[in-house]
């Protein structure tokens, strides 16, 4: 069972999703805040305590004034780390989250045993022409509803359909991540620098026919740090927790059990 709850971390309150027993697992959202409705956090908490927080300026989250950059969230990840109870915390990013997930990581923490990324962003790996990854601001919502859905019909968020609360959540995201992600888009020049020093077991999923950044780009991510495999899942592009829910939530149960 999941339940919205509110904490506060180093004076800023946040709100956050928290469910099930056992080592913790953080789950850090990706483009879109997590809600109590989603299905991936439930499952996941069949396998540890599920914590997971919206950043500030996300979902239910409010923005502190002058908290606008990358570096804030990383700090306040790792604040949150350091607030979470228990031992040996699997971090879990996706997207936007992955690219957070991974700077944590580098940096290093004391209780953090083992980092999931599932479909991140955060590093360059072409050169300055070429896009990595796909403009989600200035390409039409038809191309970014495609390359983000294998099947748009039945995953892709339907506007029309949703309540008015809805409506302002998903514009607060979508605000948010243009502030903390707009330029340099959607990266960090010197994290894949960095990457080698992530010293503890990672495991790399993609959706195999991920349009916003591509399969290609998840094997260099995975390159870049030597303790990190590299896994895909069938039929499916940026949103793994979306679209294929319970095969994920497996392929990390099993990681965090071995």
């Amino acid at each position: 069972m999941i339940a919205n709850e509110r904490m506060t971390v180093h004076g800023i309150e946040l709100e956050v999703l928290r469910g099930g027993n056992g080592d913790p697992i953080v789950l850090l959202h990706g483009m879109r805040s997590l809600t109590s409705v989603s299905r991936f956090p439930s499952l996941l908490a069949g396998h540890g305590a599920v914590v997971a927080p919206s950043c500030p300026g996300f979902g239910g989250s409010p923005r502190p004034k002058d908290f606008d950059t990358i570096y804030d969230l990383i700090h306040l990840q790792r604040a949150m780390l350091d607030a979470v109870p228990g031992e040996r915390i699997t971090l879990v990013g996706f997207s936007f989250g992955g690219w957070l997930a991974a700077e944590v990581a580098a940096q290093g923490h004391s209780r953090l045993a083992r980092l999931v990324l599932v479909d991140p962003v955060g590093i360059k790996i072409s050169g300055p022409e070429t896009p990595d990854i796909l403009d989600v601001f200035n390409r039409s919502p038809a191309e970014v509803r495609r390359a983000a859905w294998h099947d748009p019909d039945r995953f892709a968020p339907d506007f029309d359909a949703m309540e008015d609360a809805d409506i302002v959540r998903h514009a607060r995201d979508w605000e948010a991540l243009c502030l903390y992600a707009w330029h340099p888009y959607m990266y960090n020049p010197r994290l894949r620098y960095w990457l080698s020093r992530i010293a503890v077991p990672t495991l790399v999923v993609w959706g195999d026919s991920d349009g916003i950044v591509s399969p290609d780009y998840g094997c260099a991510f995975a390159g870049l740090n030597p303790n990190a495999r590299f896994e895909t899942i069938a039929a499916c592009r940026h949103h793994p927790e979306v679209e294929r829910p319970d095969e994920l939530a497996a392929l990390i149960g099993s990681f965090v059990r071995s």
